[in-house]
């Protein structure tokens, strides 16, 4: 499917039913380990930043051993790969089964769904679409809300189907991209927003195409602003960068106030700034219309640069060459 399909029909994936294979053998425990890499994390970056008190701690790595036994022995591992051959998340799946873990998996299919069904361990399969990782974050996100036992959310994002419109956001994506050619984005949010300034940057890099960095409030004003203090020396690198503030009205007031007063002196400077504020009725619409814009600014912009937007060839590459 191609990425402005996938884009448009975004939405429909609210309307997945998720159910748990081998229910029987899932085991909730106190805490939540998710492994997962790229695309396949995002869904949990949003449960947390939906509940930040909600005990999930998200592993992008190889095998588990960054956490301790009694953590482990505390946590229920979810192996997340929407392929389900992710190495770094089959690694931490036979950690995690060596260990006696408490386990579950979610992937479309793959060795993960194999190994689940030969293990007996609870999974649960999303209908593969044929999109892009990145672009399947609707049906992540409720395959692990079933997993981690959170209906009352999973229910609450039922309207989704209807609520959201992403043809709504087209227009704007466009014109962001339009006006952001030749620069190289920078992705400002709040810390509690950083789940949804890392996905603006994940979807420049793998569909836009382009180079696209993030960083938080207010760690960012106590060291990156100072690099943006513009002298006549540094002026052709500074002329490089578009900053996109996704600002909040819910982030804590010292944190719009330092968002504000960063814009104002970024434009003294001469710099580009954009202020993009979040909007819908609750948490979780304002999340996900932000990264439907995001999608949109993603598919335009690998258009004006004459780039195909759903594939992501330089992965691909990378994957092969280091097969062992």
């Amino acid at each position: 499917m191609s990425m402005d399909k996938a884009v448009l029909a975004f939405n429909t994936q609210f309307a997945f039913q998720p159910e748990i294979v081998n229910a029987e053998a899932l085991v909730q425990k106190s805490q939540v380990i998710v492994c997962g890499m790229g695309g396949s994390h995002l869904a949990a970056d949003i449960i947390k930043l939906q509940n930040e008190q909600l005990p999930i701690t998200i592993h992008s790595d190889y095998g588990l051993d960054r956490f301790s036994d009694e953590i482990l022995q505390n946590s229920l591992i979810i192996a997340s790969s929407y392929s389900g051959n992710t190495e770094e998340v089959l690694s931490c799946y036979a950690a995690a089964k060596e260990k006696g873990l408490s386990l579950a998996v979610v992937a479309v299919g793959g060795k993960l769904i194999e190994y689940a069904q030969a293990d007996g361990i609870p999974y649960v399969q999303m209908p593969n679409t044929g999109i892009q990782p990145r672009s399947a974050l609707g049906l992540s996100f409720r395959a692990l809300l079933k997993i981690m036992g959170m209906d009352d959310v999973l229910t609450a994002t039922d309207r989704f189907v209807n609520d959201l419109d992403p043809a709504a956001f087209e227009a704007r994506g466009k014109a962001f991209a339009t006006a952001w050619k030749g620069k190289v984005p920078v992705i400002y949010s709040s810390r509690k927003n950083y789940a949804i300034a890392y996905n603006w940057k994940i979807k420049c890099n793998e569909t836009g195409k382009i180079p696209t960095v993030y960083n938080i409030f207010p760690e960012l004003n106590h060291n990156e602003m100072n690099g943006f203090d513009v002298a006549d020396s540094t002026q052709e690198l500074s002329d490089r960068f578009q900053f996109v503030f996704l600002c909040d009205d819910q982030d804590h007031p010292r944190v719009q106030k330092r968002m504000m007063v960063c814009a104002q002196l970024y434009r003294e400077r001469g710099l580009a700034v954009e202020e993009i504020t979040l909007e819908g009725g609750d948490r979780l619409e304002r999340v996900f219309t932000s990264l439907i814009l995001a999608d949109w600014v993603a598919v335009h912009t690998a258009g004006q640069y004459g780039l195909e937007a759903e594939q992501v060839p330089m992965i691909e590459e990378f994957k092969k060459l280091i097969v062992e």
